[in-house]
């Protein structure tokens, strides 16, 4: 497979777990989520959308670049890899749970819990896969700064709508 098709499908997966989501985002947003309290940094709904566009497409590029790089390793080095691979694509996953937790089962509890371990994983990505690919690594850090950003907006919401 060349490395274009394997550039589009890195990009493609990781903008699945934004697609799937979305599911559970879009019709929250008008209804539960408009009538949340939020705390005064919270930006505005459409610039949600371009911000995870970006994330998942530096995702898709980092982990093509890992991908890419294990075509040269050493069968040695290659459990390394595949340890990162796997993490990565449970990341994947628990990024797509977070929506569904948080829009689609309006639980802010859970879903901090979530993101917080979410970014815990992006934090442990970034060290392996820059071990692997300097520039994999770099690739996720604008990743692990919006889930910071995210962690610190969901619990604030929390605290502004516990009953």
């Amino acid at each position: 497979m060349n490395n274009f098709i394997k550039l589009v499908g890195a990009i493609a997966l990781c903008q699945t777990a934004g697609i799937i989501g979305l599911f559970f985002t879009v019709s929250a947003i008008p209804t539960w989520y408009a009538q949340l309290e939020k705390p005064v940094f919270t930006p505005p709904n459409w610039i949600f959308g371009p911000v995870w566009i970006v994330l998942y497409t530096l995702m898709g590029i980092s982990l093509f670049l890992i991908w890419k790089k294990r075509q040269y390793m050493q069968k040695t080095e290659d459990a390394t890899i595949v340890t990162s691979l796997f993490l990565f694509y449970v990341h994947l996953v628990i990024n797509a749970y977070w929506s569904i937790v948080f829009f689609g089962m309006k639980d802010i509890v859970s879903a901090l819990l979530i993101i917080v371990i979410l970014a815990e994983m992006i934090l442990l990505l970034i060290v392996k896969f820059f071990r692997i690919d300097r520039i994999a690594g770099l690739l996720l850090i604008p990743y692990y700064f919006w889930a910071l950003y995210a962690s610190f907006l969901n619990f604030s919401i929390w605290q502004l709508n516990r009953t």
